[in-house]
C-alpha cells in the first residue's frame, strides 16, 4: 500500500501547484509567479520550500549556486488524500452527508446526477 502524502498547508499547496505545472524550478522562479498571485516575496517562498523539503513533498537538486525544486508527491495523490481527509474531518468519513450538504447549497446539474447515479451503480456491482 502506498504511503499517504504528507499534510500540506494551503500556503504550501500554492508552491506545489507551481511545481506541478512545471518542474524543476528555482526558488526565484516560483517566487516570481507567486508574487503576482499572492504578493509573496522570495523569503516566504524559501521558507515554504524548506518546510516542503522537510516533509518530503519536494526534492531539491543543486544547479550551480542555486537549487532546482521538483514535486516528490504526485498531484493526484495529494488531491485524493486531501479530499478524503476533508470528508473524514467534516462528515465522519460518510459520503451521503457530504452530497446532501452540497446539494442543499448548490443545485446539482443533470450531468452531476447522471455521474452520481453511475457511481452508485458501479459501487453496487462491485
Amino acid at each position: 500500500m502506498n504511503k499517504p502524502p504528507p499534510p500540506i498547508s494551503d500556503a504550501e499547496a500554492q508552491v506545489m501547484r507551481q511545481l506541478w505545472q512545471r518542474a524543476p524550478q528555482a526558488a526565484d522562479e516560483i517566487a516570481a509567479a507567486l508574487r503576482v498571485q499572492q504578493g509573496w516575496q522570495l523569503a516566504t517562498v524559501k521558507t515554504l520550500l524548506n518546510r516542503l523539503l522537510k516533509k518530503g513533498a519536494v526534492t531539491a537538486e543543486r544547479d550551480g549556486r542555486r537549487f532546482l525544486y521538483a514535486p516528490a508527491v504526485p498531484e493526484d495523490a495529494w488531491v485524493a488524500d486531501a479530499g478524503l481527509s476533508l470528508i473524514d474531518r467534516l462528515f465522519g468519513g460518510r459520503l451521503a452527508p457530504l452530497v446532501a450538504q452540497f446539494a442543499s447549497e448548490r443545485k446539482l446539474s443533470a450531468d452531476d446526477l447522471v455521474a452520481l447515479k453511475a457511481l452508485l451503480e458501479e459501487q453496487e456491482r462491485g
